[in-house]
């Protein structure tokens, strides 16, 4: 029997997914706020996050939090 993701109460996620504009093409894109790789615009190849051990950094605007957690 297949089983679904299992919510444990009181267990959070450590972050936030984060949509950042992109400086060059000013694609938004989502983006896990503690990326651990780089991420590049699915549009243009800027890089928009790089992973620094903890909260990524971020190269262009964050215009919203998505999904807080």
């Amino acid at each position: 029997m297949a089983r679904g993701p299992a919510h444990v109460p009181g267990v959070t996620m450590a972050g936030s997914f984060l949509r950042v504009a992109c400086a060059d093409c000013e694609n938004e894109q989502v983006v896990f706020g503690k990326a651990s790789s780089v991420v590049s615009c699915a549009v243009c190849g800027t890089t928009l996050a790089t992973p620094t051990g903890g909260e990524a950094d971020l190269y262009g605007d964050v215009v919203e939090t998505v999904e807080a957690r």
